[in-house]
């Protein structure tokens, strides 16, 4: 008999508008991220980015009479979970992009579902098809094309850093696997204990390596940053990651790293005046592409019906 619970549902059409919106939050990421790392070192960042948005999911939880006394087995869960999609994640994109630009890392990031595909084709008992993968390859060729050779020059100048975000992409696989245990939980209560989690694992760590006494006092800029990464990027989104995750799958969540840099050309256009360009549009269609067959209900209205 076939495991029905293993196959990923199909997205409606209000799980891709809040894949789009989490793009749009997670695409802003990067910047922020940029911003924030140039005045202080990683570990602080992450430890800001979680702690705040820890402290504002608490707020909501509490005011929407949610409760966060769910058991050790459930924090013990948390604790894996902030590990896999904060903690190492969060640390090897920030470090990565202290010596690569945002671009570059948010082409490294876009490999995200290909990990997604492969760990749940291995561990999680989803066998990845032929149109799966041709999507991963295909939304992966419109990433590239998308950001253009500028932003692809710099591969192979700088292994170690682009090998950290291509580590973080295969920790978000894996926190997409993982995250099927959250499924029952609110999706607020989700998010709030995966950050808080996170912001327990992260204080040791920065009380040894970067002591908060020896940070310079963050400008205007970076601290807008870091209230920008934790609020928007950090709590907003997970609050969205977890309700898809919990609607739609791991597997189809991760694909929002696909529009990611659609996200960031488009704000760029719509805020600072940068020049849509015939690649952008290519890139877009290729992105649109892999989305569609990944997603699967393409193909499946080709199909003929089956016949009794």
């Amino acid at each position: 008999m076939t495991d029905r619970s293993a196959r990923p549902p199909a997205m409606d059409a209000s799980d891709w508008l809040l894949l789009v919106l989490l793009s749009l939050l997670w695409g802003a990421s990067f910047f922020f991220g940029k911003i924030a790392v140039e005045q202080w070192p990683p570990l602080a960042v992450v430890l800001a980015r979680v702690a705040l948005a820890a402290a504002a999911l608490l707020i909501v939880v509490r005011a929407s009479g949610l409760s966060m006394r769910l058991g050790r087995q459930v924090w013990l869960a948390f604790f894996g979970m902030g590990l896999l999609n904060n903690l190492i994640p969060f640390g090897l994109i920030f470090w990565g992009q202290t010596q690569i630009a945002s671009g570059l890392a948010s082409i490294l990031n876009a490999t995200t579902p290909l990990f997604g595909v492969v760990v749940a084709h291995l561990f999680g008992g989803e066998k990845a098809s032929g149109s799966k993968l041709a999507g991963v390859a295909a939304g992966l060729v419109g990433v590239a094309v998308l950001m253009g050779p500028d932003a692809v020059n710099g591969i192979g100048g700088a292994l170690l850093p682009q090998l950290a975000c291509l580590g973080a992409a295969l920790s978000y696989g894996f926190a997409a696997l993982y995250g099927r245990r959250f499924r029952g939980l609110p999706p607020l209560v989700t998010a709030t204990g995966q950050v808080t989690a996170t912001t327990v694992m992260s204080i040791p760590l920065v009380l040894v390596f970067t002591p908060p006494w020896t940070l310079p006092v963050p400008s205007l800029q970076t601290a807008a940053a870091l209230i920008a990464l934790a609020l928007l990027s950090t709590a907003l989104a997970y609050a969205i990651f977890f309700r898809i995750m919990s609607r739609a799958g791991g597997t189809n969540v991760m694909l929002v790293t696909f529009l990611i840099p659609v996200s960031a050309i488009l704000l760029g256009w719509l805020f600072l005046g940068e020049a849509l360009l015939p690649r952008h549009f290519a890139g877009m269609a290729g992105i649109a592409l892999g989305l569609a067959l990944i997603d699967g209900r393409l193909l499946a209205r080709r199909r003929p019906a089956p016949h009794d």
